[in-house]
């Protein structure tokens, strides 16, 4: 008979999970395996909602497995290391991101890159190395292995670079890869969410003009005014879009709905790179002739590896980067998924665990 997620490990957690796929999220006790050899201990002190989040409460993308503690913008103080542990100290911050484990062998692990590892373990909704569901960041403490912990520097406001996480590493990484960060570049960022609005900031801070595309042109004064982009894009405005045509050396594109890929293929310069960052549920259309007659390429990128979001995260701190938050208490948050449904936040709510957990 198996055990309850009290029993199957030594070392009591407490948290709000979802216990089917209404998504409603409620107190819920469980249990973490005890801080081993390669492990540090850290006390949750904020953890940011992500989509994603809500995805996979309500099972969305059908894998969910029962009862589900989400939450992988994780960030807090360290209250315990094990005997091999070098990278933090008891008594430092440290975050953890979408990623909990990997196999270690693969030439994806061997490349830094364990995102893409095939046996990556997700830092909620998996299967741990000893068979045990892991648990998210909507909890008081989480166990993790030292390799797949972030350091913080002491100068960057834990609750608002929580996001960073998982945010930030999803648009940091294909930004570094694909070269889309060299100073004086023309760089686009379509839609101005979480993952957008970190995004142009990254932009920013890599020294290129920017330009924000998005259906809505209520966000202009708030891209340009508030989050210091160049310029602004109505994508449903021909005249705008056909003025832009061929001016962009890299466009980031973070929408998760479908919509067309041509205006924003138009957009790039010859040898001009579009990269998908956002999960449509539905395909989208990929026109072809346009990439052949520019040399064009559309690409894709998923969250980062450890290495790069530990570089992710020392460069946010050089250049004061943080998300846009609204942080809430924990018993706010079923309140905050429903508005997350609706695009109701500017731009990642933020759950103060550490002052609103209470058992």
């Amino acid at each position: 008979m198996s055990k309850s997620p009290e029993e199957e490990h030594p070392q009591k957690a407490f948290g709000w999970a979802a216990r089917d796929k209404s998504g409603v999220l409620s107190p819920f006790n469980f249990s973490r395996r005890v801080n081993g050899d390669n492990d540090i201990t850290i006390k949750v002190l904020y953890c940011g909602i992500c989509h994603s989040d809500f995805h996979q409460i309500k099972n969305e993308w059908g894998n969910s497995v029962y009862p589900m503690v989400p939450g992988h913008e994780i960030v807090g103080v360290v209250t315990e290391v094990g005997k091999n542990v070098t990278k933090v100290k008891v008594g430092e911050k440290a975050g953890v991101g979408c990623l909990v484990g990997s196999c270690g062998s693969c030439h994806s692990c061997a490349d830094d890159l364990e995102n893409y590892c095939t046996k990556q373990i997700l830092t909620y909704n998996a299967r741990y190395h000893d068979g045990t569901l892991t648990h998210g960041g909507y909890s008081d403490n989480l166990v993790v292995e030292e390799h797949f912990a972030i350091r913080f520097p002491e100068n960057l406001p834990l609750d608002a670079a929580a996001p960073l996480l998982c945010a930030g590493i999803t648009v940091f990484s294909p930004m570094k890869y694909y070269g889309l960060c060299k100073p004086g570049m023309s760089f686009g960022v379509v839609g101005l969410g979480g993952l957008g609005h970190v995004a142009v900031k990254f932009a920013k801070a890599f020294g290129m003009k920017v330009t924000v595309i998005s259906t809505s042109l209520s966000k202009k004064k708030e891209a340009i005014e508030h989050l210091g982009a160049d310029s602004f894009l109505v994508s449903r405005d021909q005249e705008e879009m056909q003025a832009a045509m061929g001016t962009m050396d890299g466009i980031i594109d973070t929408v998760s709905a479908f919509h067309p890929l041509l205006p924003l293929i138009l957009l790039l310069k010859n040898h001009g790179k579009l990269v998908m960052v956002g999960a449509p549920d539905k395909p989208l259309e990929l026109p072809v002739f346009p990439l052949l007659l520019g040399r064009k390429l559309v690409a894709g990128s998923c969250i980062g590896g450890i290495k790069e979001t530990q570089e992710m995260i020392d460069f946010a701190a050089k250049h004061n980067i943080t998300a846009d938050i609204e942080v809430i208490p924990m018993d706010y948050v079923n309140t905050a998924m429903e508005r997350l449904a609706k695009g109701d936040v500017k731009y990642r709510f933020v759950i103060d665990v550490a002052n609103t957990l209470t058992p």
